[in-house]
């Protein structure tokens, strides 16, 4: 929390001594606007959406996640309307950033290429499993990350959530990393970079 896209993009250069870049995929690093966030007291934050609490046993903000989902819908559709095809967008995020994205992938963009949460969860009672009971398409595939030693975001959360989208018909993978804490790491994000080309191959890998 509190984090830009500007931040994000130069903590992944630090870890990787390099940007994170790919010849065929553009990379979007976006910044939510502030507000207030409860658990830091009601001080301006730049967070998604606010949380009652930080804990996976509380209702959810719904208010302010689904006033974020329409923002992020209009710059989905800003690259859908430059040509990009919907089946070619992955999105996700840190923490939050990938409470996020599974909102709004699972509950509003199903045909996207896929979704990636590290160091996320979602509620117990998530607006997101909500809306999957309804559901019958193919849904876009998770790839989550967390560190064993998360002391914001349990490792349990995350573990739980990957339970439950699973058994809700999304295809899922969790990577466990044993010592990390509420952070990314370079094997975590080379892991990440190998799972979003599978899922993003060169278009002209296509063979007719």
């Amino acid at each position: 929390t509190g984090d830009t896209g500007q931040g994000a993009r130069t903590w992944i250069k630090q870890i990787l001594s390099q940007d994170m870049v790919f010849q065929h995929i553009k990379v979007i690093y976006p910044t939510a606007p502030a507000r207030p966030y409860t658990p830091m007291k009601g001080a301006f934050s730049t967070v998604w959406f606010d949380r009652y609490k930080i804990s996976n046993d509380c209702p959810e903000h719904i208010e302010s996640i689904d006033s974020m989902c329409r923002g992020l819908t209009d710059l989905i559709n800003d690259e859908i309307k430059n040509g990009i095809a919907k089946n070619r967008i992955l999105i996700g995020g840190f923490s939050m950033g990938g409470g996020m994205a599974m909102h709004l992938a699972y509950r509003f963009h199903q045909d996207l290429a896929g979704v990636f949460a590290l160091s996320s969860f979602l509620n117990k009672d998530s607006a997101v499993y909500q809306a999957l009971k309804r559901n019958d398409s193919v849904l876009p595939e998770l790839f989550q990350c967390h560190g064993t030693a998360d002391e914001l975001v349990l490792y349990s959360w995350g573990e739980e959530t990957n339970k439950m989208l699973k058994s809700l018909g999304v295809s899922t993978s969790l990577h466990t990393f044993p010592n990390l804490n509420h952070e990314l790491s370079r094997t975590e994000i080379e892991k990440l970079k190998t799972w979003i080309v599978k899922k993003l191959p060169a278009e002209a890998a296509k063979t007719s």
